[in-house]
């Protein structure tokens, strides 16, 4: 690819050819910053979800879950500090009217110092063998300048951010000398907060109606249920309660495909611990969560973490996992230690009780809290990227591939009988209907046979089964694999065996 933005457009041109997401509503011009999962996205998006649960939910005895209502008490919201508090500062440029996120400018403005920065490392590792990248980071000049340029403007925003200092965003964006993308002027407007939630009505009669919001954020549904989950589960500190769902934020800069969406899905877990014991989980929170996502086998040089120099007011310590996406390194997963903000406000708006009466020390406390977070959609667009290859043939061709790690590809074997004839179909579609009972499998007999090894290919199908006329004389099929291309014989009474043995492996 020329570029990383050449590859991205060619990411997304990719995931809308072969099913797997479409502009929402494109008919009629779509809905921006809006998008539906086809065929396989659906599959891909669910065994995502899926693998998640597994990891947090089925192989932990203190962990369970729940799925709170979209619609929740709009007190919930008030308590929670996000009537107030939920806002993203915005800024306009007078001449193209175009509206912006005034963070978004100054942290891709120091994306671009870094990306200078990486150039150069780059550079020096084709020039020099044995290249010491620390080493070369601290004495390069330009390195050295360019790092301090970002350290000087980061700390300056992160205490503007802290500080909720408007007017100081603003005079940061004209000092970075920053312009506007289309008309390539300084012309802003001052910086205002921006309310991120959707409100709607709930009643019979418009006028009588009571105001309510769409969630944007699925924990506050898992704090509400606390005692509910804690008595009726009969738990234990600590445990968790995880919950996968929709959330919904009025997105005035979405960007970046299905990166930032108005309408999108989270996967959350609450941890309850003691008071006093928070970091400790919150550290063992974090490795155990970048271990997750390193077993799906992308390279651990794809991930990094990223402490929060500005908290959250209802934080103690916060860190994002970030993945490099071909757009540059963002959030995947946030890892947040909440303290007993959540609980406390919740019993003060509402009256209620939210304490947890511990038998070992005898006395009642509200739990502290560690929260995993990390979005459905982004984990899809990471995995899909990553995956998502050309890899030029001895031929000339490009062969467009898609690396899915197996235990999520949305297909996991295509039976193919060689030619549509001679009782090969027939006999395909015996082997279809015993391996479709365990696995999401697919028939396929048009085209050449080589076109449908391209096209499962392009889909990400790990394996395919091709019938032949020798598989007539002796039981025995083909197996293709996808990341190798190597072919190899197997009867077909070991067929499910083999494929469970490889599946597991992969």
């Amino acid at each position: 690819m020329a570029n990383n933005e050449d590859l991205f457009k060619s990411i997304i041109s990719h995931a809308k050819e072969y099913g797997y997401i479409f502009p929402s509503s494109e008919i009629y011009d779509g809905l921006s910053a809006v998008y539906d999962y086809g065929q396989y996205g659906v599959e891909l998006k669910n065994n995502i979800k899926q693998y998640w649960w597994k990891a947090m939910v089925q192989y932990h005895e203190n962990i369970v879950g729940i799925d709170s209502a979209i619609f929740m008490h709009p007190t919930i919201w008030k308590a929670s500090g996000h009537v107030d508090a939920f806002n993203d500062p915005l800024i306009d440029n007078k001449d193209s009217k175009k509206r912006y996120r005034a963070d978004v400018l100054i942290e891709d403005h120091i994306q671009k110092i870094e990306d200078k920065i990486n150039k150069e490392v780059e550079k020096a590792k084709k020039r020099f063998e044995n290249f010491d990248e620390a080493l070369f980071r601290q004495t390069n000049p330009r390195v050295v300048e360019n790092q301090k340029k970002i350290d000087e403007i980061t700390a300056k925003y992160a205490e503007l951010m802290q500080n909720n200092d408007l007017v100081g965003l603003k005079q940061l964006i004209l000092d970075l000398e920053i312009a506007c993308p289309i008309s390539g002027t300084r012309n802003w407007t001052d910086v205002r907060q921006f309310n991120l939630m959707f409100s709607t009505q709930m009643g019979s009669v418009a006028d009588g109606a009571d105001t309510i919001y769409l969630r944007p954020e699925t924990a506050q549904g898992i704090f509400v249920n606390f005692l509910n989950v804690q008595k009726t589960g009969r738990m234990k500190l600590p445990f968790g309660i995880a919950q996968i769902g929709k959330a919904f934020r009025n997105e005035i800069v979405a960007r970046q495909f299905i990166f930032r969406m108005r309408e999108f899905e989270q996967m959350e877990m609450q941890f309850f611990v003691r008071p006093g014991e928070e970091l400790k989980w919150f550290e063992y929170w974090k490795a155990e969560r970048i271990k997750w996502h390193q077993s799906l086998g992308i390279p651990a040089e794809n991930y990094r973490f990223h402490d929060h120099e500005k908290l959250a007011h209802y934080a103690n310590a916060a860190t994002d996992i970030e993945f490099k996406f071909p757009f540059g390194f963002k959030e995947l997963e946030g890892i947040h230690s909440r303290t007993n903000y959540d609980l406390s406000r919740h019993e003060e708006f509402s009256g209620k009780k939210l304490r947890y009466f511990d038998p070992e020390t005898n006395e009642s406390y509200v739990p502290y809290v560690v929260e995993t977070s990390i979005g459905v959609d982004r984990m899809f667009l990471a995995v899909f990227s990553h995956a998502y290859h050309e890899e030029k043939m001895e031929d000339g061709s490009v062969r467009v591939v898609l690396r899915l790690p197996a235990m999520l590809a949305p297909v996991k074997a295509a039976v193919l009988p060689l030619v549509k004839k001679d009782g090969m179909p027939e006999k395909a579609r015996e082997i279809m209907d015993i391996l479709k009972r365990e696995y999401l499998c697919q028939y396929d007999e048009k085209d050449a046979i080589g076109r449908r090894y391209r096209r499962q290919d392009a889909i990400g199908t790990p394996f395919c089964i091709t019938v032949d006329n020798q598989t007539l004389e002796d039981n025995t099929v083909t197996i293709r694999e996808r990341d190798t291309m190597q072919q190899y014989r197997v009867n077909v009474d070991e067929l499910l065996n083999t494929l469970r043995g490889k599946l597991a492996g992969m």
